[in-house]
């Protein structure tokens, strides 16, 4: 109608280096799906270094910037994944991308996944450009979890993360529960850092509304089953072989969830295991996770930061196998889980196929007398429902020119 305007969309960004794994990406289109499920209002660009991200189910109004792909190498460094140029020309490339990309889409909101400047410091020359401009709010989200203690706090450090926070950001999120772990006082965050953080709670809750919405849901097996989750697969090879030769309880299917990045010729040894076995099944990208862990009589999982999100909404009876390299990241969770009440933990060097048989037999059955069958203590699972009322209070009296 003449005379009537409409309000301009709010802008929102994220941010994630992924140089190994899922997570990281997955962690943002959660947080995606929730802000867009908020606001309709919102138009929302992830910028990813994976592009695995184009194969997952993306919230409406959002869409993915694609960054040139790094690698890690057997040493730890990084080089290209894809292209035949040094580290040091693609991380320039990237950069490039980044300004160009946030500069014109000029977000009222961008929040960075855990690498404060960006990897190898892609990001600091359009955060600078941004807080010389105004305009764009600025938050660093963390996982609760970052590594050990003294590991987290010397990258901290090396990483200049305090000071790109004081210089560049406004706010920080931690997604997790501070009565779990506390990640302040863990990394020893200085006093003016610690007074930016907000504990959101997981990002576990609702995970599967935005999904379900969209028709992206996963029939899960007709029979009883039991499920082995391998994170993004990469090293979750030995957990996905042990489960498969696993001797499963009575009456029970085992499904066996590989991730997009284990090794082809893996892949192959565990289809050829499920060919030969009918009561052992192989997916490999599950677009709707959820949905089978709902499902699930017990589960056997890494312990990487979204499948433990997934795994405590659903409470399942849950046994972690986490890595123990490069990061321990997943043990110091899992074991804080544990200790909590809702999970059992094996060490991956432990994780036989009898030791995992067993524990299923147990959990199936109810004749479990680990922790599991204690009442667990209570977790914040509401992080998806509070950052939207983070954003909002972040974004609050802030304006976009029509």
């Amino acid at each position: 109608m003449p005379g009537t305007t409409t309000a301009p969309a709010r802008r929102v960004a994220l941010y994630s280096h992924d140089t190994q794994g899922l997570g990281h990406i997955r962690r943002n289109l959660a947080i995606a799906d929730a802000l867009v499920a908020a606001d309709a209002g919102t138009d929302v660009v992830v910028l990813t270094g994976n592009p695995e991200a184009a194969t997952l189910p993306r919230p409406p109004r959002t869409d993915l910037v694609t960054l040139p792909t790094v690698r890690k190498d057997a040493g730890g460094g990084y080089d290209s994944r894809a292209l035949g140029i040094g580290f040091d020309e693609v991380l320039r490339l990237r950069s490039a991308v980044l300004e160009a990309t946030l500069t014109t889409f000029a977000p009222d909101l961008l929040v960075v996944d855990k690498v404060a400047l960006g990897l190898g410091g892609e990001l600091e020359p359009v955060l600078r450009r941004l807080r010389e401009t105004g305009g764009t709010r600025v938050v660093l989200g963390l996982r609760e979890v970052l590594d050990a203690p003294d590991v987290a706090v010397r990258e901290w450090e090396v990483s200049r993360t305090s000071q790109a926070v004081r210089r560049y950001y406004d706010a920080v999120w931690v997604y997790g529960d501070q009565a779990v772990y506390d990640t302040v006082a863990e990394y020893r965050l200085p006093g003016d850092v610690a007074r930016m953080v907000d504990f959101t709670g997981y990002l576990a809750r609702g995970r599967d509304a935005g999904a379900s919405a969209r028709g992206v849901v996963e029939a899960p097996p007709s029979d009883p089953y039991v499920l082995c989750l391998c994170g993004g697969g990469q090293d979750g090879v030995d957990l996905a072989r042990a489960f498969a030769a696993a001797p499963l309880p009575d009456g029970v299917r085992g499904l066996v969830v590989t991730g997009p990045f284990m090794p082809t010729a893996v892949r192959e040894e565990l289809h050829a295991i499920a060919a030969r076995s009918p009561r052992v099944e192989v997916r490999e990208l599950v677009a709707n996770v959820p949905a089978l862990v709902a499902g699930a009589r017990a589960v056997v999982s890494m312990a990487g930061y979204n499948s433990v999100c997934e795994l405590l909404d659903a409470g399942a009876r849950t046994l972690l196998v986490p890595r123990t390299a490069p990061r321990l990241e997943q043990m110091v969770r899992a074991r804080r889980l544990a200790e909590l009440g809702h999970a059992d933990v094996l060490h991956p060097r432990e994780a036989t196929p009898q030791r995992l048989g067993r524990w299923l037999e147990a959990a199936v059955t109810g004749a479990h007398p680990g922790a599991t069958t204690a009442t667990p203590h209570p977790v914040d699972l509401d992080g998806l429902d509070r950052v939207p009322i983070l954003a909002d209070r972040l974004l609050e009296g802030a304006t976009r020119a029509a």
